[in-house]
């Protein structure tokens, strides 16, 4: 059997991420726990892995024996602001205590500080659809960030905007009020803008910290390149899904399926990309579709699938989406927020991974080697591949 060994950069952060909600336990205030309540999930979070009761401790400690030294985790709104008028300290010493618990560990901390969860109060008001959800946002996040920034430096302030507005508002899969493309838009450019209020907060706060988000990066390929029909489809659906936040960051303008927004304070609001990569989509023109603006997106039925079919296994999909962000954001760091497979019988999932860090592997030669970085960017990010490519 061949074997091979495969080095990365000194200093790489290998890590896990977590939610919250699906942690926590007992988190009884948020629109998710109402909407389990209501029987629109196979389950309920319920006890989920008792954080909250103090067994971070052992997965902390299982993470850092099996070499991780890194996590990310996210911070629950609703816990520590319950009503629009109350703070809870004992919740925000909590959250200290587990990056305390993550440090003795040798461990970097990650704050996600918005992971799909809204205290029910905010979800009351109408949430994101609101303008005034920026200011609340930022008000959260002052607090959060001025308790917990001696722990911490690097802070994510949403996971998956993306996700979040055309799962709840286009596909009706999240717990929301109102539905259409239109109010989809319009909580995405409100994320975009708590985004960006976010960013300046904190930096306020704590000038030395690294600022970004998680998007969820979705890649699509035609079901046939020669057909217009099908590539059309494929760039609008690619658009529509990927790239509203990356464009009003980028540029200070929001493109989306339904026009362009001026958000010029968004512009160069991140220190860092952060990539959700789960699989890649092929996309066909479907003329029924059109809550979808008529593009259908679907795994081939040879994929290489999960047991419940959400996931199939395309490992190149992460080598291409990393590509697209360095091209993307040549000059920022790029960490990988979120990757892996749903997997109750563990059959899947020991390939899935490996294959996938081999592509996150041949991407990073692939960045220095092929993509024009110069050598003051190799030397400053990654000083081992530093010494191969450029010896003295």
């Amino acid at each position: 059997m061949i074997q091979a060994s495969y080095h990365f950069p000194r200093g790489f952060l290998w890590g896990t991420a977590t939610s919250s909600h699906q942690v926590e336990g007992n988190n009884t205030n948020n629109q998710w726990q109402q909407w389990e309540q209501d029987g629109h999930t196979d389950g309920t979070s319920g006890l989920a892995c008792d954080w909250w009761g103090g067994r971070w401790k052992e997965d902390f400690d299982r993470a850092a024996e099996g070499g991780q030294n890194s996590h990310r985790f996210s911070v629950e709104w609703s816990r520590i602001q319950p009503t629009p008028d109350t703070w809870d300290e004992n919740a925000l010493e909590r959250y200290r205590a587990m990056l305390r618990g993550l440090q003795e560990r040798g461990m970097t901390p990650m704050v996600t500080l918005h992971h799909f969860t809204d205290p029910l109060w905010f979800y009351e008001m109408d949430a994101w659809e609101r303008e005034e959800s920026v200011a609340l946002f930022e008000k959260f996040v002052r607090k959060t960030v001025e308790a917990l920034k001696e722990y911490c430096s690097i802070w994510c302030t949403i996971n998956e905007p993306n996700v979040y507005a055309l799962s709840g508002y286009v596909a009706g899969a999240f717990p929301v009020k109102r539905r259409g493309l239109k109010i989809a838009m319009q909580v995405q450019a409100n994320m975009i803008r708590g985004h960006a209020a976010a960013y300046h907060a904190i930096h306020e706060i704590q000038p030395n910290a690294r600022v970004g988000y998680a998007l969820h990066y979705r890649p699509m390929t035609p079901r046939r390149w020669w057909s217009p029909l099908d590539r059309l489809m494929r760039n609008i659906q690619s658009n529509g899904i990927n790239m509203a936040f990356p464009s009003a960051l980028s540029g200070g303008m929001m493109r989306s399926p339904l026009g362009s927004v001026q958000i010029p304070e968004a512009k160069g609001t991140q220190d860092f990309l952060g990539l959700n990569y789960y699989s890649v989509d092929t996309v066909k023109f479907d003329i029924t579709n059109a809550k979808e603006l008529f593009g259908k997106r679907y795994f081939p039925e040879d994929s290489d699938f999960s047991a419940t079919k959400m996931i199939a296994n395309i490992p190149q999909g992460i080598f291409d989406t990393i590509k697209w962000a360095t091209q993307t954001y040549p000059n920022l760091p790029i960490y990988i927020t979120e990757n892996g497979v749903e997997d109750a019988e563990d059959t899947l999932r020991p390939r899935y991974i490996a294959q996938h860090i081999h592509q996150v592997w041949r991407a990073v030669n692939f960045n220095f080697k092929e993509n024009g970085l110069s050598s003051e960017m190799v030397r400053k990010y990654c000083p081992e591949v530093f010494e191969k490519l450029f010896p003295l």
